[in-house]
């Protein structure tokens, strides 16, 4: 029986555990797949506080570092269900069941990929899915940003000030964003827009060169000459296995505030797997801590 187990071994529950631990709690992080999470896929991180630059690995792996240091135990297996047992949980994973005062779910969320083949490894070379963490390195380029709802046109906003030409590749014939965006991207000389437009394939050996369009009402295929592309067609949670704990929205996130409580009394939710407006990597850990002091006053009132 521990005090509280963590689910996610990225920079929410990382920084869970070492507020736990600090505060004399026994903890168990399960991870399903990298500890540090999806930062670790960043090749340079420039707006963690105290680094002027890092790479996402070299960030995870001081977090899990600084959580072993304090004693964290960190254990690599699936979570698939929770189980409420008033006083305590049971969480049940692919290789055993974990029983604790408290649960703190900092499960994440993946960005939606297109699904090409070599995507993963042009990731840092030309692929990225965050406009705010990998902008500054596309600065007086020509890049693209595929998708056309609110996050993509935010996204080429913030392009458009960094780099020489921002194109923006929707698969729709309109874009399902605010039309505020939109004017504001239309007004912009370096910005165009390319619609009924998919992605079908990735041009370039070790960095990106090119990517294939495929117009999909009249099937024509043609080469697009682009130093990056900023992918931004939605976030996959993948809270499925603690609905029944969890109160999940539509989108599938888990429903909690700031407290990081959610509708079950010793469940909590951190980082980007939660209902929240910014998910970054500080504000990942932020829950983190949020979400570990509140375990600990949960566990201190049993």
């Amino acid at each position: 029986m521990h005090d509280i187990v963590i689910i996610g071994a990225g920079p929410a529950g990382l920084t869970a555990a070492i507020y736990a631990r600090r505060a004399g709690k026994s903890v168990l992080v399960l991870e399903k797949e990298t500890f540090g999470g999806q930062i670790t896929y960043s090749p340079k991180v420039e707006n963690y506080p105290g680094f002027c630059e890092l790479s996402g690995s070299e960030l995870g792996e001081k977090l899990v570092e600084q959580a072993l240091h304090f004693g964290a135990e960190i254990e690599l297996d699936t979570a698939v269900s929770i189980a409420d047992h008033g006083s305590f949980k049971v969480v049940k994973g692919e290789y055993g069941e974990y029983s604790a005062k408290a649960v703190i779910v900092a499960a994440g969320s993946r960005h939606r990929q297109l699904g090409l083949p070599r995507e993963n490894e042009l990731v840092g070379n030309g692929v990225s899915y965050c406009a705010l963490c990998d902008g500054a390195f596309m600065k007086g380029k020509e890049v693209a940003v595929i998708g056309g709802g609110n996050t993509a046109l935010q996204d080429a906003v913030l392009l458009s000030d960094i780099c020489s030409k921002v194109t923006i590749i929707q698969n729709l014939g309109f874009c399902t964003g605010e039309q505020t965006l939109v004017d504001k991207l239309k007004a912009k000389k370096n910005v165009s827009f390319i619609f009924n437009t998919v992605v079908d394939e990735l041009v370039g050996d070790d960095e990106l060169k090119a990517i294939m369009l495929v117009n999909t009402e009249t099937e024509k295929r043609e080469r697009f000459e682009v130093n990056g592309i900023f992918v931004a067609i939605g976030q996959v949670p993948e809270n499925a296995p603690f609905e029944s704990v969890c109160e999940l929205s539509e989108s599938g996130y888990i429903v909690a505030g700031e407290t990081t409580l959610t509708g079950t009394n010793g469940v909590f939710a951190a980082g980007d797997c939660r209902t929240k407006n910014i998910r970054q990597v500080v504000t990942a850990t932020g829950d983190g801590a949020s979400a570990a002091l509140a375990a600990c006053r949960f566990v201190d009132s049993l």
